[in-house]
């Protein structure tokens, strides 16, 4: 199963429960905060859906993958210097001269300057740090603004 399939899957999965992202939760769960049942419906949807056996392994080293790609690449996409390239799935580096400085001080990530990312949105919604903590909700009738009279 290729990185791409099990981001789709993943994505299909939180359409279906009307989620953005699986819920992580504390108790009973893996090292990447999955449930037990979780990596089983995991493991049958893809083996029913694309005809591929797979196995909690692969699924954790698929997902440390990605949480890699995320965190190398949004530690770019912070600097000055690096964008993203929407239509080419890739970085967008502004000089020769940022990168060659950039690859000097993280030496790991010189595969980074041509290798191809797709689907980066659905990384950066499964992997982002930014999660909902319950402040400021609201409720659909509590967005509803009473109409002025004139």
């Amino acid at each position: 199963m290729s990185d791409m399939d099990l981001v789709a899957y993943i994505n299909e999965e939180n359409k279906r429960r009307k989620r953005r992202r699986i819920v992580l939760t504390n108790g009973d769960h893996a090292q990447n905060g999955w449930k037990s049942h979780v990596y089983s419906a995991v493991i049958g949807n893809v083996h029913e859906k694309c005809s591929v056996t797979i196995t909690k392994e692969n699924i954790s080293s698929r997902c440390k993958t990605f949480e890699n790609h995320y965190e190398a690449i949004s530690k770019m996409l912070s600097q000055s210097g690096f964008g993203w390239d929407w239509i080419n799935n890739k970085l967008s580096i502004d000089s020769e001269d940022v990168w060659l400085k950039y690859v000097a001080a993280n030496k790991k990530v010189g595969f980074y300057k041509n290798r191809v990312i797709k689907n980066w949105d659905a990384i950066t919604t499964i992997y982002s740090k930014d999660h909902a903590n319950g402040e400021g909700d609201v409720t659909g009738a509590e967005t509803i603004v009473e109409p002025t009279t004139e």
